[in-house]
């Protein structure tokens, strides 16, 4: 590593915690960037090795701004590793320091972030968004996408879901829980929050929905390394969800980072705000014997296969619930994958179209494998990032209200 091409960089990282890794390589069939490319540089424990080698040495240079960017953050490393290392958190505090001291996020990435803390602004980019494709200047980048220079541009507008121009709003209906309704989400899938409302209504709840000043939770942030804005954002979420009734989140990256929220600002009242957040599908799974049958014959139950988002699964541990839930209506099916990550990754799927498309092409073998014609995922990242490569993929929630209105997902 010559001193020409390095540049200062201090880690936020103890040194036993970089040693936690002893490089057994258990994580490695668990890494999607890994299995990819096969570098051992895009694995856990090559990062990591990276890690503690900048940390010793005082400084970094762009080999290790190329690894630490291309990780998808997925996190089943943790769940398979016999030393309990938080990677994870291990990334964050890297990527923090990165952008804290170098220009790791330039301003225009870190302009279009902030937007996402201010809702009317993210709601007229959104339909300004869905307005340009109905008028096929997307589809004008993408086809531009073909040219050498403008690649990654074009794959970035391909992946991009068909986005609303206009959306009903939510009615509040009680106040036994919040629904937390975030930033992307609301502004671009409005529709699964109200299946979610319906269903968790049906259990007989009262649905509240926050103002405008819980717009956003960080999570996105938290991953390109503005920790700084998850915590200014995480305060102004705390404040605007008072009181002792649970917040159910619908969406696993959104709940993953607010069950951190006691983490990420060590304080006693974010610690008592991250032990309301629930999962929706925890929460309902103790109330599934409150939800009604539905129509249909339990007979002739309809197979729908579950793919787990990596921060349900790797991070919150809470992906057994979804499917306590959906065995109450239909058969459920399991993917022989393991709970390898999708590649979707919140935005790594347009910031790294290539590499995730790539991740993505194991994930639909697996679930092609199953047979099952209808594919159910807890997070809206996971649901766009696999519909873009022509499967059926729905929010679970929103299967189970179809099947309470009488309708057959299949």
């Amino acid at each position: 590593m010559s001193t020409a091409s390095t540049f200062p960089l201090q880690l936020d990282i103890d040194s036993d915690t970089l040693a936690s890794c002893v490089a057994c390589g258990m994580c490695l069939p668990h890494c999607p960037t890994y299995r990819v490319t096969g570098e051992e540089s895009a694995s856990p424990r090559g990062r990591i090795a990276m890690m503690r080698d900048a940390a010793e040495r005082g400084e970094a240079d762009a080999a290790f701004v190329e690894f630490m960017d291309a990780c998808i953050q997925c996190r089943g490393c943790e769940t398979a590793c016999p030393a309990g290392v938080h990677y994870g958190h291990m990334m964050e505090a890297t990527r923090e320091a990165l952008a804290s001291q170098t220009n790791y996020q330039p301003r225009l990435r870190r302009l279009a972030y902030r937007a996402l803390g201010m809702p009317r602004l993210l709601g007229f980019g959104s339909r300004l968004l869905g307005l340009s494709q109905r008028l096929g200047l997307v589809r004008l980048l993408s086809l531009l996408g073909r040219v050498r220079p403008f690649r990654q541009l074009g794959a970035m507008t391909a992946s991009l879901p068909r986005v609303p121009v206009r959306q009903a709003p939510l009615t509040a209906s009680g106040d036994d829980v919040w629904l937390f309704t975030g930033c992307v989400m609301d502004a671009w899938m409005r529709d699964t929050h109200r299946a979610v409302q319906a269903v968790i209504e049906a259990t007989g709840a009262g649905v509240a929905l926050p103002p405008a000043g819980a717009a956003c939770c960080g999570s996105l942030h938290l991953h390109a390394g503005l920790a700084s804005d998850t915590r200014r954002l995480a305060q102004k979420v705390m404040a605007a969800l008072p009181g002792e009734a649970p917040i159910l989140i619908d969406s696993a990256g959104c709940g993953a980072t607010m069950k951190e929220y006691g983490l990420l600002l060590g304080t006693e009242e974010a610690r008592q705000f991250a032990g309301r957040v629930q999962d929706v599908h925890e929460w309902l799974a103790a109330r599934v014997d409150d939800l009604p049958e539905g129509a249909g014959s339990r007979a002739q139950r309809p197979r729908i296969a579950v793919q787990d988002p990596c921060h349900l699964r790797h991070v919150q541990q809470a992906h057994l619930p979804v499917r306590t839930v959906l065995s109450r209506f239909f058969d459920v099916v399991e993917l022989d994958d393991d709970g390898l990550c999708c590649g979707a990754g919140g935005a790594y799927s347009q910031q790294h179209p290539e590499v995730a498309g790539a991740v993505r092409e194991r994930k639909v073998a697996a679930i092609e494998r199953t047979g099952a014609s209808v594919i159910a995922s807890a997070n809206p990242g996971c649901t766009l990032h696999l519909q873009a490569a022509g499967l059926d993929v729905r929010y679970p929630l929103e299967i189970v209200a179809e099947h309470l209105d009488g309708g057959a997902p299949a």
